[in-house]
């Protein structure tokens, strides 16, 4: 999403600029209010873990489906296996600046703390 502090080329996004700003407040209120761990196991690859809450998963289900819409070159998927869900965002090699740019809007408090022993390992 360029213009929302997402770099990324201008054509990458077919979201109406008037609504990135919403769409991207969206991703802060995901990332501050549920996301309890974070991985990055490769440049194009970010997993994030959500508390297994049928609400929470139905909240990152529908803005991945809205994201991809408009942003075709995302790869999200949802896995919900024991404690939590696991909420994958990948992206093609010429995209990993925005990759770079949506887990830098992950919370400092998240991004320091590990899964548990088991969570998030794995393709």
């Amino acid at each position: 999403m360029s213009g929302t502090g997402w770099p990324g080329p201008p054509d990458a996004c077919t979201l109406p600029t008037a609504e990135r700003p919403t769409r991207v407040a969206e991703f802060d209120d995901l990332f501050a209010t549920a996301v309890t761990w974070v991985e990055r196991p490769s440049a194009t690859r970010l997993r994030l873990g959500l508390p297994a809450d049928p609400e929470v998963a139905g909240r990152a289900a529908s803005l991945a489906v809205r994201e991809s819409d408009c942003c075709a070159f995302f790869t999200f998927t949802l896995n919900a296996s024991g404690p939590d869900v696991r909420f994958e965002v990948t992206v093609p090699g010429a995209y990993t600046e925005v990759l770079d740019g949506l887990a830098a809007r992950v919370p400092p408090t998240v991004r320091s703390a590990s899964p548990a022993s088991g969570r998030g390992t794995g393709s």
